[in-house]
């Protein structure tokens, strides 16, 4: 068992990863008020303690329905995410969109699910050796449209069914596949910046989106309890999850 970390060993790892940086004032969101501490250099700067309370009760959330065998999809859809979220969702054995957010990808599965497929013959045409008689044109053509297909859809190709939770790193990024999140109900968890609406995200963590560092920190935390629930860890080790990051 690690030892416990003291407040200020905490807020130095949240430091250090850029969590607190907000935008300037006059990109704000006023609804972002009460996660803001002061303004600082020509910035907001968030206040680490209530963000420290809602990235634990995210965790709560995800460490439960993994302990039921939930199954979880990342959303992360920016340059500066897109590396992340793919890397924290392989850890933990779970699902992401990185590229690009098709219109009804979740409230239209049954038509995204026929291309997945499509991938899936694609790719196995091409291990059995069928594209080796192709022309040219022919193998270019099939080329691009795997490599197409697989920006799209390879973090959700052995997706079967809609996820138990969504946890997205860019509220005003992908505001599209919030709203369809929500519309089928599905528990929705979202970094948000300054400039974002809170009110709008069922479980927001409000933090910095626009750092590597910082988007890496959150879900390096997130992942960590999905793997506790998974592993339906011991007393010793939940109470390191739960309080190894919180004031």
């Amino acid at each position: 068992m690690s030892e416990k970390l003291s407040k200020k060993e905490i807020a130095k790892q949240y430091v250090k990863a850029s969590v607190h940086y907000g935008h300037p004032p006059k990109e704000w969101n006023p609804k972002m008020a009460p996660y803001i501490l002061y303004e600082k250099y020509g910035y907001h700067i968030l206040d680490l303690v209530k963000t420290s309370k809602l990235l634990r009760l995210a965790g709560n959330i995800l460490q439960k329905k993994a302990e039921k065998g939930g199954k979880f999809l990342f959303v992360g859809t920016s340059k500066i995410a897109a590396s992340i979220v793919a890397k924290q969702a392989k850890r933990c054995e779970s699902f992401y969109i990185n590229y690009r957010w098709l219109g009804g990808m979740l409230t239209n599965w049954s038509t995204v699910q026929k291309q997945i497929d499509r991938l899936k013959l694609l790719e196995e045409q091409e291990q059995d050796g069928l594209f080796e008689n192709l022309s040219k044109k022919e193998l270019s053509k099939k080329k691009k449209e795997i490599e197409k297909l697989r920006r799209l859809f390879n973090g959700i190709k052995n997706m079967t069914s809609l996820p138990d939770v969504i946890i997205f790193t860019n509220q005003l990024k992908d505001t599209l596949a919030i709203q369809e999140s929500l519309r089928l109900g599905i528990p929705t968890i979202s970094i948000v910046d300054t400039n974002c609406n809170p009110d709008l995200i069922p479980y927001p963590i409000p933090a910095n989106d626009d750092s590597s560092s910082s988007i890496n920190f959150i879900l390096n935390y997130l992942v960590n309890r999905i793997q506790v629930g998974y592993n339906n860890s011991g007393e010793q080790n939940l109470t390191d999850s739960n309080e190894s990051l919180n004031f």
